[in-house]
């Protein structure tokens, strides 16, 4: 079993009188997870299922009557897809509030459907964390810097997903199936959306579009479909855990480029699917989109799981000038030039240096980018 490094916050906070909240895809390892931390308390532990049936009925419509006959003695307890649960924040709530010695822990794979209906009812009362794919640390303090830097051609092009990384030979079959479910399991259930090939028009416009600036009214025009619609879809897309919006930096400059945004997903063997594309690095057009994809995916999992407080960006001017990637942190913008391939040189822009003075500037290339993966 691989560790996950979200294990040891989470289990600094258990019976702290907080509810536990594990968001994240699906099959991104939540219920092992929370199935790993459980075993090793040795406590007696109630597991709910929110994707059965029998469970939602169950907690519909509940009271803390009919939940103390079915808690009984139990110490935890753990509810797992709380999304589909009707009113579920009300349910964690009434538990919260009424059984004082239970440590209660949910998990969702929807912060559209979760967060949402809990937010109010347990307002000061949870923790909420975050649960990525496998990611880069992980499986270095899994089987050592050596084997994974080894594998990193075949992390760009499959990606991070648990069942995929301890699955090898089975890989894309895998990651077709795990598409399908992101695509028709979860966001089709969604009343929004009620136009599947439309999803995947989009889905595949951005895949193609990775490591550009993406403009909704250009894939409206493209797609002959309304920017409305291109929004909502790419709303719902973010918040279920498929792709994430890089916005530009402005700041000090009156030519920098303003409303603009990038789109990144959170697995490139996700992204690759979708475009249909498994192909071996040596044989492929989008190396370099690809490595900037994996760089920032991997590293915003590395920031988040070792809760650095962070904020990210890219920087471009109309003139052209540009920069892949900038955290700010602590006050401090750090920039970062994205290459395959090692150069001699590259130096950051000047115009992007008088503006920012005191940043720094690096370049992250397959000789160094290691350090950028699991370290500051």
């Amino acid at each position: 079993m691989v560790p996950r490094i979200l294990e040891k916050e989470i289990r600094k906070y258990l019976f702290q009188k907080k509810a536990i909240i594990i968001y994240g895809a699906r099959q991104v390892g939540k219920t092992t997870l929370t199935e790993q931390i459980i075993d090793d308390l040795k406590e007696k532990t109630l597991i709910l299922n929110g994707d059965e049936a029998d469970v939602r009925e169950l907690l519909t419509n509940v009271n803390s009557g009919r939940l103390k006959s079915l808690i009984g003695d139990c110490t935890i307890v753990l509810i797992d897809e709380a999304q589909r649960i009707p009113e579920p924040g009300i349910v964690l709530k009434i538990i919260h509030d009424n059984f004082k010695r239970v440590q209660l822990i949910a998990t969702g794979s929807s912060s559209l459907d979760l967060e949402s209906k809990i937010s109010e009812p347990m307002t000061g009362r949870k923790l909420e964390f975050f649960l990525y794919p496998f990611s880069f640390e992980e499986m270095v303090n899994y089987h050592g810097l050596l084997a994974e830097q080894r594998l990193i051609e075949d992390r760009m092009i499959y990606g991070y997903y648990p069942d995929i990384v301890m699955n090898s030979g089975n890989e894309t079959k895998l990651l077709k199936s795990l598409t399908s479910s992101f695509l028709f399991k979860d966001l089709l259930a969604l009343d929004q959306i009620r136009k599947p090939v439309i999803l995947e028009k989009i889905l595949k416009a951005l895949a193609l579009q990775t490591g550009n600036e993406v403009s909704y009214y250009e894939i409206a025009r493209l797609l002959d479909i309304d920017k409305g619609t291109i929004e909502k879809y790419m709303d719902l897309l973010e918040k279920a855990y498929i792709i994430y919006k890089l916005p530009a930096l402005s700041r000090n400059v009156r030519n920098e480029i303003r409303k603009s945004k990038k789109i990144y997903f959170y697995d490139t063997g996700i992204r690759n699917t979708i475009i249909g594309n498994h192909l071996s690095l040596q044989s492929r057009t989008d190396k370099g989109a690809l490595w900037e994809n994996f760089l920032i995916s991997e590293r915003q999992k590395f920031l988040r799981n070792n809760d650095v407080d962070n904020t990210a960006y890219f920087w471009r001017t109309t003139q052209q000038q540009e920069i892949d990637y900038i955290e700010e942190r602590s006050g401090r913008l750090f920039a970062y030039e994205f290459k395959w391939k090692p150069v001699k040189s590259v130096m950051a822009s000047k115009t992007f240096i008088n503006a920012y003075p005191g940043s720094e500037f690096q370049v992250i290339s397959h000789d160094n980018f290691t350090e950028f993966l699991t370290s500051l």
